[in-house]
């Protein structure tokens, strides 16, 4: 088992709370991660897609109630959506006994409606936290280009070659549109949802433009909107926010929109090895994406990402606020001798970043300008993750 950095997350916010969800896309790693806690602490592990598991809740509060002292871990929990009332009961039983915290882990491939529900009847009882795909600081023992190139998710990534890795993604797409979407929302015929991911693919880190991708699809803008909503529900699909302040300027107020997991980017792009992607007009986009993914995964729900533009050119690619309000200018190269453009200095200009830092493919670390550094994605990643991790 490769160890993943939210680990240590997951198992401190057991003690700070009675119930953690833990979100993310199908194969991203919920249930070995839910495993290797369960290692840590006794714990009782039921996945609710086992029939034989999905009975022993048949009574679910008699079943629950003798585990009040103990960790329960509940599996693939959008299975059972009703049991977010007896959770709660069960909780506040258990706080009149004394066993406040770290009481259930739930794992969940981000429903719509296990987020409403859990919002609903366990506020103020739950933490959220999301489980990425692999980013670069994670011990994968696979280079960088290899990890851009498969994405994150773990039977990808570490597949035996190139080819099994596509084919292993060309299944992942196909099972998500056929079997797990239709779990999450309304019926929508598999073959055009296939076509709005891949047109969304396409247009990888451009402006949300709803009504143009209606136009493609052949439907309207709202119901183009729907089926985006889904795919960002699902966590397979990022709306980057424009950072907006009161500068004098007329900002761009359309987000970006990538998908999230670079290897299903190629996959649904047809992109096979490494040339292929290289060869091809979305590998700028493609770079853009994965490094913004790997800063925002560098530590859980701090910072927030946004982009910044003018209708003049001044632009950021990636704006990321802290919690205490320090801002951090990221412009993304895929070159090895990066070059700075006006925008990106009018831009710092109207924020007023704390940092700010050019992201490229080479290791060396060096000044492009008096305020301004180039530095590896590896560097950077770990030092937002720092950032983060500082008492407030």
């Amino acid at each position: 088992m490769i160890r993943r950095n939210l680990l240590g997350t997951v198992v401190r916010s057991l003690s700070d709370v009675p119930a953690v969800c833990l979100l993310g896309p199908r194969q991203v790693g919920k249930t070995t991660l839910a495993l290797a806690v369960r290692e840590k602490r006794e714990a009782v592990y039921l996945d609710l897609e086992s029939e034989q598991d999905r009975a022993k809740l048949a009574e679910t509060e008699l079943y629950l109630e003798q585990y009040l002292a103990r960790l329960v871990i509940l599996d693939e929990l959008h299975r059972a959506p009703g049991l977010f009332p007896v959770l709660r009961g069960l909780i506040d039983r258990g706080r009149r006994r004394g066993k406040a915290n770290g009481r259930y882990l739930l794992l969940g491939s981000a429903s719509p409606d296990l987020l409403r529900q859990s919002g609903e009847t366990l506020a103020g009882r739950v933490r959220y936290l999301e489980l990425a795909p692999f980013s670069v600081l994670e011990p994968t023992r696979r280079s960088p280009n290899t990890l851009w190139l498969r994405g994150g998710f773990p039977d990808s990534l570490l597949a035996r070659g190139d080819a099994q890795s596509l084919r292993w993604r060309q299944d992942f797409v196909r099972t998500y549109l056929e079997r797990d979407i239709p779990q999450f929302g309304p019926r929508i015929a598999a073959e055009t949802l296939r076509r709005f991911w891949t047109m969304l693919a396409h247009r990888q880190g451009g402006l949300l433009n709803v009504a143009e991708l209606g136009r493609g699809l052949g439907v309207d803008a709202k119901t183009a909107a729907r089926y985006l909503d889904l795919l960002v529900d699902l966590l397979l699909v990022r709306r980057l926010e424009p950072w907006h302040a009161n500068v004098g300027k007329r900002l761009v107020k359309s987000p970006r929109v990538y998908l999230r997991d670079s290897g299903i980017l190629h996959a649904l792009l047809g992109i096979a090895d490494l040339d292929g992607l290289l060869g091809h007009p979305v590998v700028g986009a493609s770079w853009e994406g994965w490094v913004i993914e790997n800063l925002l995964a560098s530590t859980p729900g701090s910072p927030t990402g946004y982009f910044y533009r003018t209708s003049g050119g001044a632009e950021v690619d990636l704006l990321l606020v802290f919690p205490d309000g320090e801002r951090w200018a990221i412009e993304v190269k895929r070159s090895l001798k990066p070059k700075l453009e006006r925008g990106f200095h009018e831009a710092c200009t109207d924020i007023g970043p704390a940092r700010r830092y050019v992201v490229y493919p080479g290791t060396e670390r060096y000044p492009l300008a008096a305020d301004v550094e180039a530095v590896s994605l590896l560097e950077l990643a770990g030092a937002v993750g720092r950032r983060a991790s500082k008492p407030r």
